[in-house]
Order: structure tokens, then C-alpha cells, then sequence
């Protein structure tokens, strides 16, 4: 699986909906969910956003919620209809975390 990371994508849509991600926060390690790297993918064709999601960890106590709050990231202009896939391969690890939040988080 190829695990692809948006810095500033030239589609305003997804640029919305990354923005929207990066307002849903990990409550545990208190990091939104897009800079933890537990988004995977982002893929938008013709009003459809299919977000290709993880958790921390499989036994994750507030997944559900995040879900949630995944699909609601979705609904912005242009998306008609969305999906959110969740997935544990690969399983998510610390070395998933980009170099900018590693560094905010004082891990490097």
C-alpha cells in the first residue's frame, strides 16, 4: 500500500477536506488525526471522497468517534457522497508520524 501525504494539493476540495481533518483530534495524544498520520489516503473523483483511515491502535476507545468525525470532514462543497474505509494494514506506528509533528510533539 502506498501511504500518500498531502502538503497542499491544487484541488481546493481536498484542501478543505484536509483542513476539516486537521480539526479532529486524537484525544489521547492530543495531535489532530491528518498530522498523526492515521489518514492514508484522500482520492476525489466526480463528488466522490474516499478517505482510507486508521486507528493507533485496533482497540482504539473513541473509534467510533473518530469515524464520525471523519465522514463529517467530508461534507464540503463539491463532495456529493463520501466513504471511509477503515484499515489496519500497514498497522500505524510513531515512524508514520510526519518530521513536522515529530518536532512539535518534542520527539526529535
Amino acid at each position: 500500500m502506498h501511504v500518500e501525504k498531502y502538503v497542499k494539493d491544487t484541488n481546493p476540495t481536498i484542501d478543505q477536506i484536509v483542513g476539516n481533518l486537521r480539526k479532529v483530534y486524537d484525544p489521547e495524544i492530543f495531535t489532530n488525526i491528518y498530522d498523526l498520520g492515521l489518514i492514508y489516503d484522500i482520492d476525489l473523483d466526480a463528488g466522490f471522497c474516499k478517505v482510507l483511515m486508521t486507528l493507533t491502535s485496533p482497540f482504539c476507545p473513541v473509534g467510533d468517534e473518530l469515524y464520525h468525525q471523519v465522514m463529517d470532514s467530508c461534507k464540503v462543497p463539491g463532495v456529493d457522497s463520501y466513504d471511509v474505509e477503515m484499515t489496519f494494514d500497514p498497522q500505524w506506528g510513531p515512524d508514520m508520524i510526519p518530521t513536522h509533528t515529530k518536532l512539535e510533539m518534542g520527539m526529535l
